[in-house]
């Protein structure tokens, strides 16, 4: 079910944090709420869930699983807002209990806690993620993260070799470490990145999937998507701006003299000639000069201009 967009392009710009199920592995979520419905994503990195329910949809939903609860839209989404955020933090409280049920087509999540004294029960019923979307926010993020780690990598082992040289130079001047428990080896990338590698490899690729999206890599995760979210309207504002620059060109194009007919050598009159008025300091063999004011091109609004 279509929500609002501020609930799809806030999905987008949360990172992924681990939730735990009982009796699963860990599963990688993300969820964005707002007045207009909610929208949560999971992966366990065997498949991927999503539900889009808008406001409306909560509120019969909860009239369907809460009979004796009367609340609205706005105090149903803040509570499952509060109660998925805490399982999210793992600070869940005594009173909220968490279940699921899988299935071919569907994941469902079955959460009892409490809503204004009373019980409250909820289940978030995920379908299958379309292939667009888990490339939106895991494919595509991913490739570029490691891009720029890629990046990062070059640009650290470019400056432990400047570090080599500059030590290497310190040595051949005489100087001596006061400490020789500070001595190390001349830096070797590729010996150091396969033994890193091998070192890292175990770890990386053990049973707990769900704890490979490392706490520390979220912040990159959130820069790489507002960047590709910052390229892609740059992108679609790019041939708005073009069109009134092209309109401007045809008419400097227009205001410019028609060339002289062939076979004649007399070259064209100034205005001033014409009129008969002499211009001073000018020869016969010089033409007019046109001044033509070059049209100003538009700056693009981005964002945060």
């Amino acid at each position: 079910m279509a929500v609002a967009g501020d609930v799809e392009n806030g999905l987008a710009a949360q990172p992924w944090r681990s939730l735990r199920l009982p009796e699963a592995p860990a599963v990688l979520a993300k969820a964005c709420f707002g007045a207009a419905g909610y929208a949560l994503l999971l992966c366990d990195l065997r498949g991927a869930w999503l539900e889009r329910l808008d406001a409306a949809a909560v509120a019969r939903r909860s009239q369907e699983l809460n009979r004796r609860l009367t609340a609205g839209a706005p105090s149903l989404l803040a509570r499952l807002h509060e109660l998925l955020r805490a399982l999210l933090e793992g600070r869940a409280g005594a009173g909220t209990a968490v279940s699921w049920h899988r299935d071919a087509e569907h994941l469902t999540l079955h959460v009892k806690s409490e809503l204004s004294g009373l019980p409250f029960y909820w289940d978030f019923r995920c379908a299958p993620a379309p292939v667009p979307v888990v490339c939106q926010h895991l494919a595509r993020p991913l490739l570029r993260m490691s891009l720029a780690l890629q990046c990062q990598l070059q640009h650290l082992a470019s400056l432990l070799l400047q570090k080599d040289a500059e030590i290497e130079d310190y040595r051949e001047s005489g100087a001596l470490l006061s400490r020789d428990r500070l001595q190390t080896e001349p830096f070797e990338e590729q010996a150091v990145l396969q033994r890193v590698l091998a070192e890292s490899l175990a770890q990386v690729c053990g049973p707990e999937d769900g704890q490979a999206f490392a706490d520390e890599l979220q912040p990159l995760y959130i820069a790489v998507v507002q960047q590709g979210a910052r390229t892609r309207r740059g992108s679609e504002e790019t041939p708005e701006l073009a069109a009134p620059h092209d309109e401007a060109a045809g008419a400097t194009d227009s205001a410019l003299p028609p060339e002289p007919p062939q076979g004649t050598s007399e070259p064209p009159q100034s205005p001033a000639r014409s009129n008969g008025a002499a211009v001073e300091g000018s020869s016969p063999s010089q033409k007019p000069r046109l001044l033509v004011s070059k049209p100003k091109a538009k700056k693009a609004k981005g964002l945060f201009s």
